[in-house]
């Protein structure tokens, strides 16, 4: 008998075509390859030139990445969209691609942790001038712009104070001074803020958050209203390395179709956890767009149209050791430093998302020791109403 060994052996190591048939798959097919083959160097020609569509290397694009970005593309309505490797990456992208040395940009003073030190202690260093600003007053957002003012970066509703910025002034602004308006998108979702109709010049979110919905994905997305930034922005991810992974796209992909139904179950709960937090002894206020006794409530009913979010947060009348209390009588629910999960987590900005400000910065903020951030997920809201009824009585125990 012959030994086939020696021929295996040689075969092996080549690829097998992929099956073609009349079906197709119903799930989308998860694409890990990092590489891609042409078939010859004029094929290749084509795909760079724009006349042939491929794909090359998996750091300039892959088909998982592109197959989400068209699903959120859909919701910001604006083709084009560019997923990256985490919200901080899509944030990164939009600073590589579009600033220099020189350049200005101011952000809200209350974004995102990481956003905050980028633009405190980062950009500074690449020679790139920042400034903060509370949001929510178009006149001293006027103050802060600059001859050299490139851009603003701000959230529609501010973390952890759930702030609703004027974004009518703030778009009107920046168009009557030629500036770049971005827009973190990631609190409000296209499902509660639909920022391309709005002004905003580009948008960004943080997949890994409610719109992946689960925990398990870390992702970004950024897109811009005009063609030529948007490509801008899609260069320095590619030379930068922002790429995203095939599977973390595959996954969000899957949470993605369930969105909607997380977004609206969640968002009733977060207003009926306010209303109950409200109620109860040893809460010292309660901050939800949709509460009458929200500061920026008419606003928001503007600007949201009714899509409140699943974003609460509130202030006990304790200080560490009653936030310490609250945390261990609720167990069941993680305390994380995150937002978005199909359950809900809690947040503590103190030690958290805002820990780098000292205990006096975070004071003008708003944000005491006693001070949580909630994000509402999808579980029964009795079970959760119970919960931080739990929670707000040990805390009460606790004293400060």
């Amino acid at each position: 008998m012959a030994d086939r060994r020696n021929d295996a052996d040689a075969e092996i190591v080549r690829r097998v075509e992929w099956p073609e048939g009349v079906s197709r798959p119903v799930a989308t097919p998860m694409q890990p390859s990092v590489v891609y083959a042409a078939e010859s160097p004029d094929a290749l020609d084509a795909q760079y030139e724009g006349r042939a569509e491929g794909y090359t290397y998996a750091r300039e694009g892959h088909p998982n990445a592109d197959v989400l970005a068209r699903k959120i593309d859909q919701l910001e309505g604006l083709p084009g969209g560019l997923v990256t490797g985490s919200g901080m990456a899509a944030i990164g992208a939009v600073f590589l691609g579009m600033l220099k040395s020189g350049d200005h940009v101011t952000g809200g003073d209350q974004l995102y942790g990481r956003s905050m030190r980028l633009l405190q202690d980062d950009l500074p260093r690449q020679g790139i001038a920042t400034s903060f600003v509370d949001c929510g007053d178009e006149d001293a957002v006027a103050a802060a712009l600059r001859p050299e003012t490139r851009m603003i970066l701000l959230e529609v509703v501010s973390n952890p104070t759930l702030r609703v910025a004027d974004i009518e002034g703030i778009a009107r602004l920046a168009r009557a001074r030629g500036v770049c308006l971005v827009i973190d998108n990631t609190f409000t979702t296209p499902r509660g803020f639909q920022a391309f109709d709005w002004g905003a010049d580009i948008v960004i979110h943080s997949v890994t958050k409610l719109l992946a919905g689960h925990s398990d994905a870390t992702l970004g997305y950024v897109n811009a209203r005009d063609a030529a930034t948007q490509e801008a922005i899609r260069v320095a991810a590619a030379t930068w390395g922002f790429t995203p992974s095939p599977f973390d796209c595959w996954i969000a992909e899957r949470g993605l179709y369930t969105f909607p139904l997380r977004y609206d179950r969640a968002e009733a709960t977060a207003a009926a956890l306010a209303d109950h937090l409200a109620s109860l002894d040893g809460v010292r206020r309660v901050l939800y767009p949709g509460r009458a006794d929200h500061p920026d409530q008419a606003r928001a009913a503007t600007l949201l149209r009714g899509r409140f979010g699943n974003m609460v947060s509130f202030e006990l009348d304790g200080g560490r050791a009653a936030a310490n209390a609250l945390v261990r009588a609720m167990p069941a629910v993680p305390f994380a430093p995150t937002l978005g999960d199909i359950g809900t987590t809690l947040s503590h900005p103190a030690t958290s998302s805002h820990r780098a400000l000292t205990p006096e910065q975070r004071a003008a903020l708003g944000m005491s020791e006693g001070f949580f951030r909630v994000s509402v997920g999808c579980e029964e809201p009795e079970r959760l109403l119970a919960e931080f009824s739990a929670g707000v009585a040990a805390a009460a125990g606790a004293g400060g």
